[in-house]
């Protein structure tokens, strides 16, 4: 079944009689992987959605307590944090604001080394708590083009928040303030990751199936 150029490949399993199929089948079936194709590559599924909400309101608890009586500007990276920023903001109670910015460095399945800022922001933050929200920090690239373009601004507070983390491949000396989930090195797409476009919408998070 073809859905948004994006398929589920559903595993083979042979149908057996009511009688003869008992709990412990019924449980494999349940259990056995659903597999995506986006493009010419294959996904598995890694990151549900209720892990993924649980670590968004981690987050939101943290940075509430740190910020209480302040009314920070949470600045989304796009694309990729669209859907982080949007249901962190839902469970975020305290006074807020929230802008955008977009910067590039990924191209296919690799980070690239440069970072090309596109989207700028257009307000006066001397003297504000800037909280960026990410969808991934793996290199670091973004975050480092982000770091010079707030030392202009006078912020009061400059502090990182990220649903995924990858340790593994961080290269820069900075602090990740807020962390969602540590993953491993590996390549994930959905909850606003894609793969050259495709896999942003699924509310699930999946990763790149090994040969």
């Amino acid at each position: 079944m073809i859905f948004n150029k994006f398929k589920k490949i559903q595993p083979r399993h042979i149908l057996m009689p009511a009688f003869v199929c008992n709990s412990v089948s019924l449980r494999i079936i349940l259990k056995a992987k659903i597999m995506i194709q986006l493009h010419d590559k294959q996904f598995v599924p890694f990151i549900s959605a209720k892990e993924i909400n649980f670590a968004i309101e981690k987050m939101v608890a943290q940075i509430e307590d740190d910020f209480f009586d302040e009314t920070p500007i949470f600045i989304g990276v796009l694309n990729g944090s669209f859907m982080v920023v949007s249901d962190f903001l839902k469970l975020y109670k305290k006074p807020c604001e929230v802008s955008f910015i977009k910067l590039a460095s990924y191209e296919g399945t690799s980070s690239t080394e440069s970072v090309k800022q596109l989207i700028g922001l257009n307000q006066d933050l001397t003297g504000r708590t800037v909280i960026v929200i990410e969808d991934i920090i793996d290199t670091g690239n973004t975050l480092e083009e982000l770091k010079k373009l707030f030392k202009s601004q006078n912020v009061k507070h400059f502090k990182i928040a990220t649903l995924f983390f990858k340790p593994d491949a961080f290269k820069k000396d900075l602090k990740i303030d807020y962390v969602g989930i540590r993953i491993p090195n590996k390549f994930i797409v959905g909850f606003g990751l894609d793969y050259d476009g495709l896999g942003r919408n699924l509310p699930e998070v999946y990763q790149l199936k090994e040969e």
